[in-house]
């Protein structure tokens, strides 16, 4: 997700997390007021949260006013304090990823969110995390010469290192390119990179 393009949509701030495997997210934007952020984390509010527990409950997105009868501890009301009058979570899980998932909080201070206003974030949300799947044709070859390419060596010289022709490195490349979506074997390998691949 582009923040240039969630910020008007979440003039009070964000917080989108794409891809949260075992405790972290491959991709982290986090537009929030600070003091919010701040008081958030000290006092422990995650796991009080009814927007993070619908996030890790359901797919989908939602307007936080329907989550206040779930709101024992009140965040959602000091969220409030903070600004943060109006939110909306979503959240995607696809079937094939071993449980990772993306989530986004959005909010506005003069509003409820329009019901296309939610669809255009969930939409986002959802491109965001297809875009930042690990593609799985990926050949051991190809992911052997990207890491070179990563670590700095030219064409000529992984050719010598690995024995074979500088015409087959750029196969190599030109596959890995198509298969990660890049447009230069650079940009490939540091794709890879992003996704722990290489």
């Amino acid at each position: 997700m582009n923040p240039n393009e969630i910020a008007p949509l979440a003039p009070a701030g964000f917080y989108v997390a794409i891809r949260v495997g075992y405790a972290f997210p491959m991709v982290e934007h986090n537009y929030l007021p600070a003091a919010w952020v701040r008081e958030y984390t000290v006092s422990g509010l995650i796991v009080h949260d009814p927007a993070m527990v619908w996030a890790y409950r359901n797919c989908g997105i939602t307007r936080w006013g329907t989550l206040g009868a779930n709101d024992s501890q009140g965040v959602l009301e000091l969220a409030r304090t903070h600004g943060l009058n109006f939110g909306a979570v979503a959240s995607f899980l696809d079937a094939g990823d071993a449980g990772q998932r993306s989530f986004g909080f959005f909010f506005r201070s003069d509003r409820e969110y329009k019901n296309d206003e939610m669809q255009l974030l969930n939409e986002m949300l959802i491109q965001s995390h297809l875009a930042h799947a690990r593609p799985r044709n990926l050949t051991a070859a190809e992911l052997e010469t990207l890491s070179l390419v990563k670590n700095g060596l030219l064409m000529k010289e992984i050719a010598c290192l690995l024995g074979i022709s500088e015409s087959a490195i750029k196969q190599r490349l030109k596959s890995a390119r198509v298969k990660l979506n890049a447009k230069t074997g650079s940009q490939a390998a540091a794709r890879a990179t992003m996704l722990g691949m290489i």
